[in-house]
This record gives structure tokens, C-alpha cells and sequence, in this order.
């Protein structure tokens, strides 16, 4: 950790004097840059108006997209700007048709508004929703997968990095099971985009979903879908307007054929080039910098925690990332975010409806949640070390 400029890091990001934060699973802090985008942005549109900001900055926008697809190795028509990473995820599952008997995949750890979703399908039209094994550690059983894939598997959906912990899913090894069988794979990025290295090629994944608030540490209210072609050849969105088709004729439309095919027409310009200046901002630090000294961080922390008597750290998983799951035993977890608080510690709360099958699955209570970024420091680690301790 000790080549990574954490001093740059603090003093671009005006949120590291005011506060100890350890919730960027949540909402990061943004770098200046990020904030000076979209008020500079804001500012101009208040003095010619909106439509001639966004023609001003067309090209900029453009490179919106270029840098979104150099994050995650794609292209810039494999690109689609939305509002969060759930509304991208949703623009794919929701394109895909399912019938009777037909079956998702999906892993013991995947988030609500995911699953919720599955369900409503299932409702709707009979489809199945299973929930694939864990192994050993934790994370989804590559061969339980393996051993469900059939004709009747439509879909294979994944989050990376579950909301609810350190857990980093076998994104790689799943992919090449779904790309051998020919079953689509959705693969839910929105807690790994800007702490893991991502490349669409290596996950062989055909769509990825990503926020910006998150570990990209962009505005809220943005994020991106990358849509591999093969996908795109495949579906048709469920809803569309006058910018993902084209009316051609009276009684015709023509849908787009890059990845605006899932996107709407109106968007918040100014938040969206504060997502293009944060996705530059993690590129030009290096992804596989900020991957090594964030989950660094976590390490030290899961360690530190461990070593308080009645604290447990719930993380599973062979690989971990940079959020830290853990209970006081004398002190409910809710009692732990507010007593943090008044620190100027900020943590979150997990809980069950977050995450059902995991939740129930390992008999967890409401659990702290501390996500640590690359400008945070040892020594937030020990402040909140000690503050739990107290609490112990």
C-alpha cells in the first residue's frame, strides 16, 4: 500500500475533512473533479440553455461512452448510459422472454431488487427460479452449476459482489459455463465496478450492470450497461422511445442496433459527465492499483475486527473485496451505525431483506457494513476499530 498516493487521494476528495468514511459500498465520496463537472455543467446549462449545452458537449459525451467501455474492456457501441446499475439490469432481464418451465440460475447471495424481479417473471409465466449451491467457502459451486445446466436454463444472473459482504463470486469461471452452454449471463457489477479490475472478454459475460455512486465515486442517479452484440441480436428492450428506435414509417420502427437500444431519450446531462470525469479519475489511478490497495485495506480490517472479543466478521468467500461484514455481540447493529455516527465514522446495516436466501441460509443477524476505498488510511481503520471496541 505504500506506493499508492493516498495523500493526492485525500486532498482531492473535500469529504476526507470532514468525515471517516467506510460506506462506499453505499455512496462514496467523489473527487473534486467529479463535483466541479457537473456544477461547471449545470452552470453553463443555466446560461444558454439545456438543449445547447448538450449540442456544445455532444463530443464530450461521446467520450462518456469510451471511457465506460475502456473500464470494463468493451466497446463504445456495447455501451448504454442509465440511471443505476439496477435500471441497466433490469433493461436486459426484462428484454429476455421466458415461458413455462423455463429456468434462472442465480447464486445464494444475489440482492432483493434481483430476485424480486425473477419472481415476478415467475408469476407472470411459470418460468423457475433456482438458487445454485455454495461450496465450501462460501461462494457459488461452479460444479453445482455445472451440474444444473440444461435446455431449459435461459438465463444465468450473478452479482459479483453481493451487497452483503466481502464475498467476490468465480465471475470467470461461471461465464465460461454460461458461454459453453449458450445460456445468456447477466452479471451484476454494481458493487465491483471501480474496486475490481473488470474486463467483459475474461468475465464472458453478455451484459454487465454498473453504478456510479458506488466504488466508481460518480454522481447518484448514473451508471452504464455494457450489451455484448450477441445479446443485442437477440432481444428486443421491453420499453423503447424516439432514442432507442426509430419511427420509420406510421405503422414501423426500426430499434437500435448498439446498446442505446436500451436507453431513453432523457437523462440528467450534467450528472452524466460527472460519471464520465469519475470513470477517468479511476482510470487514470489504475484499476488494478485500487483493486490491490482497497482489498489491502479490507484485510487489515477483517484482521483488526477479528481480534475484538465479541465481534464476528460474517465475509465468505476464497476472494474478497473491499466491504467488511460484521456484528458486536452485545449491540445490535443498528445501535453500532448510530453510535458510529456520532464519531463521524460512516458504516451502514445489512439486513435480511436485502438478501433472503443468504440471510436465512446462514442464520445472519443485521450485520455492520464498513466498505473501505483506496483514500482511506490506517488510520480510519484503527478509529474504527477502537470505537467498536468500546462497544464490545
Amino acid at each position: 500500500m505504500t506506493d499508492f498516493d493516498v495523500n493526492r487521494a485525500r486532498v482531492e476528495t473535500p469529504g476526507c475533512a470532514e468525515v471517516v468514511h467506510l460506506n462506499n459500498a453505499g455512496s462514496s465520496l467523489p473527487p473534486s473533479r467529479v463535483t466541479d463537472t457537473v456544477v461547471d455543467y449545470l452552470r453553463e446549462e443555466a446560461l444558454i440553455g439545456g438543449y445547447e449545452q448538450a449540442a456544445a458537449t455532444a463530443e464530450r459525451m461521446n467520450g462518456v461512452y469510451a471511457s465506460a467501455a475502456r473500464l470494463v474492456g468493451a466497446e463504445p457501441d456495447d455501451i448504454a448510459l442509465t440511471d443505476n446499475a439496477t435500471r441497466s439490469w433490469q433493461a436486459v432481464f426484462y428484454a429476455l422472454p421466458f415461458a413455462a418451465g423455463d429456468r434462472i440460475l442465480t447464486a445464494k447471495s444475489e440482492y432483493a431488487s434481483n430476485v424480486i424481479s425473477f419472481l415476478q417473471i415467475a408469476k407472470r409465466t411459470g418460468a423457475i427460479v433456482e438458487v445454485v449451491d455454495n461450496d465450501e467457502s462460501g461462494q457459488l459451486d461452479v460444479e453445482d452449476l455445472k451440474r444444473r445446466v440444461d435446455g431449459d436454463v435461459k438465463l444465468i444472473a450473478v452479482s459479483h459482489v453481493p451487497t452483503q459482504g466481502g464475498l467476490v463470486n468465480p465471475a470467470e469461471e461461471i461465464g465460461a459455463v454460461a458461454r459453453e452452454a449458450g445460456i445468456p449471463f447477466l452479471l451484476d457489477a454494481c458493487q465491483s465496478a471501480g474496486q475490481i479490475d473488470l474486463d467483459v472478454a475474461r468475465l464472458n459475460c453478455d451484459a454487465l450492470s454498473v453504478t456510479g455512486r458506488k466504488y466508481l465515486r460518480g454522481p447518484r442517479g448514473t451508471g452504464f450497461l455494457y450489451a455484448h452484440p450477441r445479446l443485442r441480436e437477440r432481444v428486443e428492450p421491453a420499453m423503447l422511445d424516439l432514442h432507442s428506435a426509430v419511427w420509420t414509417a406510421p405503422e414501423t420502427y426500426e430499434v437500435d442496433s448498439t446498446a442505446k437500444m436500451f436507453e431513453v431519450w432523457e437523462r440528467d446531462h450534467a450528472a452524466v459527465h460527472g460519471l464520465g470525469a469519475a470513470i477517468d479519475y479511476a482510470l487514470e489511478w489504475g484499476m488494478p492499483a485500487i483493486e490491490a490497495r482497497v482489498a489491502a485495506l479490507a484485510a487489515k480490517l477483517r484482521d483488526a475486527l477479528r481480534e475484538i472479543p465479541g465481534v464476528q466478521v460474517h465475509d465468505q468467500g476464497t476472494r474478497q473485496c473491499g466491504i467488511v461484514t460484521f456484528s458486536v455481540a452485545k449491540t445490535p447493529s443498528p445501535e453500532v451505525k448510530q453510535y458510529l455516527a456520532s464519531a463521524k465514522i460512516n458504516v451502514s446495516v445489512t439486513e435480511a431483506t436485502s438478501a433472503q436466501f443468504d440471510f436465512a441460509e446462514r442464520g445472519l443477524p443485521p450485520m455492520v457494513r464498513s466498505s473501505v476505498h483506496y483514500f482511506n488510511t490506517e488510520d480510519d481503520i484503527a478509529l474504527l476499530v477502537g470505537e467498536v471496541g468500546k462497544l464490545a
